[in-house]
């Protein structure tokens, strides 16, 4: 039991730190409408923790990964709590699904109920925070919801969807030769190409809508 319990946390440290390594190099604007909300990927790595241990493992990642990510960039306790909101609501919820129903169908219907959560918890929260944060009278945050809050939101919570379904059987598969992940812990992707593709089509239909939105295509 304590060899697992050290082995958790090892692993959980480490994709804290892959997290947030690729959340520094991959940060972008996705709807032009709201410049300042950008995309990052950490939320990738923070649901594939979860898929692993469960939901207080993204939550525990989520709220690790925001802490470090402020005191490196700068923010305030404002910024924390909306990054581990918007997190939470996403990996954590996914987690819990899958964690009820262990299989490729569970999978997906976990990180599509993520991305709804997600995007509705958002549109509460912008509502809420926004108009304090930035000064912008509530008016102009809900004429903003349409064409980029609940966009931005969507796209950003469904590529990371898409690129969870892609990448979770490789890492596990690389966790579980250096004996940091137990074999039954992926049995719902092992010999399931189903599922890669199903994150491919996602990945590369959010792409695209994002290159339409910035007038690229």
């Amino acid at each position: 039991m304590k060899n697992m319990k050290v082995k958790e946390m090892t692993t959980l440290g480490i994709l804290c730190a892959f997290a947030i390594v690729i959340n520094l190099l991959a940060i972008f604007p996705l709807v032009p409408a709201v410049p300042w909300l950008t995309y990052d990927p950490k939320d990738i790595i923070i649901v594939i923790g979860g898929f692993i241990y469960g939901p207080f493992a993204s939550f525990m990642m989520s709220a690790i990964c925001s802490i470090i990510e402020i005191m490196i960039k700068g923010g305030t306790v404002l910024d924390v709590l909306m990054d581990v909101i918007a997190t939470c609501s996403f990996a954590c919820v996914a987690a819990a699904i899958y964690k009820k129903k262990h299989t490729k169908q569970g999978a997906m219907l976990a990180l599509g109920a993520g991305v709804i959560c997600m995007t509705i918890a958002m549109v509460f929260w912008n509502y809420i925070v926004t108009p304090i944060y930035y000064g912008m009278p509530r008016e102009a945050v809900v004429a903003l919801l349409l064409p980029g809050i609940i966009p931005f939101n969507l796209l950003k919570a469904g590529l990371n969807a898409g690129v969870t379904l892609f990448l979770y059987k490789s890492i596990v598969t690389i966790l579980r030769s250096t004996n940091l992940v137990e074999r039954h812990d992926d049995q719902a992707y092992q010999k399931n190409s189903y599922l890669i593709i199903v994150g491919f089509f996602i990945i590369i239909t959010s792409l695209c809508i994002i290159l339409a939105m910035q007038g690229i295509i």
